[in-house]
C-alpha cells in the first residue's frame, strides 16, 4: 500500500510540474510572423493552407501593417462585461506591443439599436437589429448585419480588418499575419462543411472543387485586407 500512494503521489506532482511548465512557455512565447509548412524557398505557396512561405521583407517590416479590431455585440449585461474586460486588455498590448504589433483600432458593432452608457468607454458603432421576423429565430443574424452597417458607414482608417468576438480576451500583443491579398483566420473544429454540403452547394458549385477547399472557419477570428485589388 505504501508503494502504491508513493507511486500516485510521485505521478501527480509530476502531472502538476507538466502542466505548469507548458503554461509558462506557452504564455511567455511570441505570436510569430511565419506561417507552418516547409520552409523551401522554391516553394511560394503552403499546398495545405494555400498561405504565403516567405518571410516579410525589410521594407514590410519597416512599415506598419495596422489592422482595426471589430467586435459585433449586444446589449446584454454579460456580452457588455466581455466587451469591457476585452477592450482592457486589448489597449493593454495595444499600446504597449512594440514592432511586431499590428492592433491599430477597435471598435464595438452595438446591434442593439440604441446607444448604452458604455459609449465614452468603448469606440462604438450603433447598428439596427434586423426588422421583425427576419432573423427566422436565428438572432445571430444580427451579427453580419451589423457588420455590413458598419462598413458602409464607418470611417476605418486602417487597411485591414480583424472580425472578432467579445469573449476573445488578448493575452499577448497580436501581429497582422494576412498578407498578398490573403486572409488569416483560425479554423474551429465545430465548423465541418462536409457535413453540410447540401446546403454548401448552392453557393459553392461543384465545379469549384471539392467540398473540403472550404475552410472551417468563421468570423470568430479572421483578419481579412479590405482593399486586397490594389
Amino acid at each position: 500500500m505504501g508503494c502504491g500512494n508513493l507511486f500516485f503521489t510521485v505521478l501527480i506532482t509530476f502531472s502538476v510540474a507538466l502542466i505548469t511548465y507548458n503554461i509558462i512557455i506557452s504564455a511567455n512565447a511570441p505570436l510569430k510572423q511565419d506561417f507552418p509548412g516547409p520552409s523551401r524557398p522554391s516553394i511560394k505557396v503552403d499546398p495545405l493552407i494555400k498561405m504565403p512561405l516567405h518571410r516579410s521583407s525589410s521594407s514590410e517590416k519597416s512599415k506598419k501593417r495596422l489592422f482595426h479590431t471589430a467586435v459585433t455585440a449586444s446589449d446584454s449585461v454579460y456580452n457588455t462585461w466581455q466587451c469591457r474586460v476585452m477592450y482592457y486588455w486589448f489597449k493593454k498590448f495595444r499600446d504597449g506591443g512594440g514592432d511586431e504589433s499590428g492592433m491599430g483600432g477597435f471598435t464595438r458593432i452595438l446591434h442593439s439599436g440604441k446607444p448604452d452608457q458604455f459609449m465614452d468607454e468603448i469606440p462604438t458603432f450603433v447598428a439596427q437589429p434586423l426588422p421583425a421576423g427576419m432573423d427566422q429565430g436565428y438572432i445571430v443574424l444580427n451579427r453580419p448585419w451589423a457588420f455590413v452597417q458598419w462598413l458602409q458607414q464607418a470611417d476605418i482608417k486602417e487597411d485591414y480588418i480583424l472580425m472578432s468576438e467579445p469573449d476573445h480576451i488578448i493575452v499577448k500583443p497580436i501581429p497582422n499575419l494576412a498578407r498578398d491579398g490573403l486572409g488569416a483566420a483560425f479554423p474551429f473544429f465545430y465548423i465541418e462543411p462536409k457535413k453540410y454540403e447540401t446546403v454548401l452547394r448552392k453557393y459553392f458549385p461543384e465545379e469549384k472543387g471539392p467540398i473540403t477547399n472550404i475552410d472551417p472557419i468563421g468570423n470568430h477570428l479572421l483578419l481579412l485586407e479590405r482593399n486586397p485589388q490594389r
